[in-house]
């Protein structure tokens, strides 16, 4: 006996007023129209951390770039840049949300929610070529030394750098990890990065102020390597997501949750994969021979329902029954052996 189950499947009309008041009277609903519902607010939570950071890193660079204009300091170039690029970053991840929000059809059965991997892939690359063009203009200023002037006005600016970033790479960090975006997460810790590459500016001012010439060229370097840390880390977290990596955690807590579940003798296969900032299960359940279709189908339902609560951010479980084998029953998956090998 075998038993799929899965809500997403159902389809519901537009919630009624009666509906949205018992949900806001209820922890959770598992209706498809209030899972569609919730993956729009997360979006919308994502648009708004976007544009605000948009707006913040936007103001900080446009105030470095006009210092650049008078001091001539690449440390500091190297941090515009660097903080223009992740502004920027708003642009493929804000796409990425706004396509997260179609729904599923016959050809993207799983809707839309890669676009926002496919906007972390476009982010580290960003940073990537931020490194590039610091790296190329500090070493630059190595072969042919200049002075920096107006270093008070550098130093202002590479606070005012630090504030700014720090500030976005909190706020992108917290909605990041609420509605479980690894894309929007990597970008606040490229923010966090970019702020303490601002102090380093700090210091490239400090020792132009001493008279030494080289200390700009080579506090730009030294960003350089920063940036190609974080580059390091964005891209593991990005690539880990892309190739349906999940925290081994949420398999323990989702193993445990579907355990618990009267009925359920033992937990077989079980697979989490991320779509965008949504969490989707595959598990197989065993339950008593002996059970009726409906029995196997009403702990199908309990196992995901446990699931649903376990883990926050899932929105759809597959559940599949399988009764306990008795001795010498012949196994029924044995048909399907041949077509599992490689």
């Amino acid at each position: 006996m075998s038993d799929h189950h899965e809500h997403g499947s159902h389809q519901h009309g537009t919630p009624s007023l009666r509906h949205r008041l018992a949900h806001l009277l209820t922890p959770h609903s598992h209706e498809t129209a209030d899972k569609l519902d919730a993956a729009l607010e997360s979006s919308a939570q994502g648009m708004r951390a976007l544009w605000v950071s948009l707006a913040v890193l936007g103001a900080t660079a446009l105030a470095q770039a006009a210092v650049v204009a008078v001091s001539g300091s690449v440390a500091l170039l190297g941090d515009t840049v660097h903080n223009a690029a992740d502004a920027l970053t708003a642009v493929p991840l804000g796409i990425a949300f706004v396509l997260g929000r179609r729904a599923a059809n016959r050809r993207f059965t799983y809707g839309y929610g890669r676009a926002e991997d496919l906007a972390g892939l476009v982010i580290v690359l960003t940073i990537a070529a931020s490194a590039a063009f610091a790296a190329w203009a500090a070493v630059g200023r190595l072969l042919d030394p200049r002075p920096v002037t107006d270093l008070p006005a550098v130093a202002t600016a590479a606070l005012v750098g630090f504030a700014g970033n720090e500030w976005v790479a909190r706020y992108r960090i917290r909605v990041g990890r609420r509605i479980g975006s690894a894309a929007l997460v990597a970008d606040g810790l490229h923010a966090r990065t970019d702020g303490f590459t601002s102090l380093a500016v700090l210091l490239g001012a400090a020792g132009s102020a001493l008279g030494l010439r080289l200390a700009d060229p080579v506090v730009g370097l030294a960003i350089t390597a920063a940036i190609v840390l974080v580059l390091r880390d964005a891209a593991r977290e990005v690539l880990r997501r892309m190739l349906d990596a999940v925290d081994p955690a949420l398999v323990d807590r989702a193993e445990r949750a579907a355990l618990a579940v009267p009925g359920v003798r033992s937990v077989g296969e079980l697979r989490l994969r991320w779509i965008g900032h949504r969490l989707r299960a595959e598990l197989a359940v065993v339950v008593d021979g002996e059970a009726t279709l409906r029995q196997a189908h009403a702990i199908a339902v309990a196992a995901e329902h446990a699931l649903l609560h376990a883990l926050p951010r899932l929105t759809a479980a597959l559940v599949h029954a399988d009764p306990a084998p008795v001795p010498g029953e012949r196994d029924p998956h044995l048909a399907l052996a041949h077509h599992l090998t490689t």
